[in-house]
């Protein structure tokens, strides 16, 4: 299944490019950006690594993630949506926006579109979502999608020259049906 295109409302999601570097740097490249994720900022080259071994895992005949560019109705790049499969029926959900794209909607859009795509196409029964406890943006993403706070993770990331622990969350398929009919 590759490759694939998801539509969301505000936002499209899409297996990686290689023409997607140069955007990509606006998220991975970005200190403002990678404060919140679970690695540093990436210089061109580490970018460039990034999406080619996101397009070649992507090709993989059994997929173990679902890494995708997020982008706008004009197909540019804005940011990044990853559902990596863990467990069974499991998968851990992750998200960024480049920062001058931020409070307009397309995190929201990102992580639902995808968890939905990862509930109602890939048969999954669980997705949980790990938030530094600062992140008060992807916090309040995680409570619109209806996910549980399940408790913190002492010391899970090591980021920015540091531990930081992460908040975790999670939702089941059971819940995103009945959430999912309110939105």
């Amino acid at each position: 299944m590759y490759p694939i295109t998801i539509t969301g409302h505000r936002v499209d999601l899409r297996d990686f490019r290689p023409d997607d570097i140069p955007q990509a740097l606006a998220v991975f490249g970005d200190d403002e950006v990678t404060r919140w994720l679970s690695f540093d900022s990436r210089d061109h080259d580490q970018a460039t690594a990034m999406i080619n071994g996101a397009i070649e895992r992507a090709q993989a005949e059994h997929r173990t993630e679902y890494y995708l560019a997020v982008t706008d109705k004009t197909d540019r790049m804005i940011g990044f949506a990853r559902l990596g499969l863990s467990g069974v029926k499991a998968a851990k959900l992750g998200y960024a926006i480049r920062a001058d794209r931020w409070g307009h909607g397309y995190a929201t859009d990102a992580a639902r579109t995808l968890t939905t795509y990862g509930f109602h196409t890939l048969g999954l029964h669980r997705i949980t979502a790990a938030i530094g406890p600062d992140n008060t943006a992807s916090i309040t993403v995680a409570k619109r999608l209806g996910m549980t706070y399940e408790g913190r993770l002492r010391d899970h990331v090591h980021t920015n020259g540091a531990w930081r622990d992460s908040l975790l969350y999670s939702v089941l398929t059971h819940e995103w049906t009945d959430h999912a009919a309110t939105l």
